[in-house]
């Protein structure tokens, strides 16, 4: 079992393996924190914005200082309802959806929906509203093809998975506010929705949400 467990790890590339590990390293802070203190009144919809720009990396690239942002933007509406609850862990499942449009070296409408999990217990939640939200599998779909998700030999997929990791921070008295960084990534899961050799597309995205 150790060994199977080992091999599975090792086919991770680096990068994704880095970006994974950093999510859960915060992940980790929060379990050890009581999570009985960070339970809230439910707000169980939302609605917002955000806005951000390409970098051509997979999302490890960002935190490694290997990005290099291109003149490719986006612009999206986002809306969340909150489907599940734990009545003991300060953890719930959301149903998270979004529509932007993508502009600058390509122009292209996009949208996506994906199941998030919420992690709400960190040890300064007192002074800040600290949450972690992650969607490792989700469905993304854009209008066209776009020239920075092809591969060498010209092919890409409208239809790719949709990623999102996201920390939401707001005022532990005025919850129903957030701002949030979220990276956005579309990708074809190690090649098992296409093997046409593109990397998909990664945005380092800012926002701001009402809660509900």
């Amino acid at each position: 079992m150790q060994t199977t467990t080992t091999a599975t790890i090792a086919a991770i590339p680096p990068r994704k393996r880095s970006a994974l590990g950093c999510a859960t390293l915060v992940l980790l802070v929060g379990l050890a924190y009581n999570p009985a203190t960070a339970l809230s009144a439910d707000l169980d919809w939302s609605i917002g914005g955000y806005g951000g720009q390409y970098y051509d990396s997979e999302p490890a690239g960002l935190t490694q200082g290997r990005a290099k942002f291109l003149n490719q933007h986006l612009l999206a509406i986002t809306g969340s309802k909150t489907v599940w609850r734990s009545q003991t862990l300060p953890l719930s499942l959301e149903i998270d959806a979004m529509i932007g449009q993508q502009f600058g070296l390509e122009s292209l409408t996009e949208i996506a929906i994906a199941p998030v999990l919420r992690w709400s217990s960190f040890p300064w939640n007192d002074t800040l509203q600290t949450d972690l939200r992650l969607g490792p599998l989700g469905l993304s779909y854009t209008s066209k093809v776009s020239a920075l998700e092809r591969g060498p030999d010209g092919n890409g997929s409208q239809t790719l998975n949709f990623l999102m990791i996201e920390l939401a921070f707001s005022r532990p008295q005025q919850k129903s506010n957030e701002v949030f960084v979220r990276l956005h990534h579309r990708c074809a899961v190690y090649d098992l929705l296409n093997d046409y050799g593109a990397n998909g597309e990664d945005f380092l995205t800012f926002g701001y949400r009402v809660r509900f």
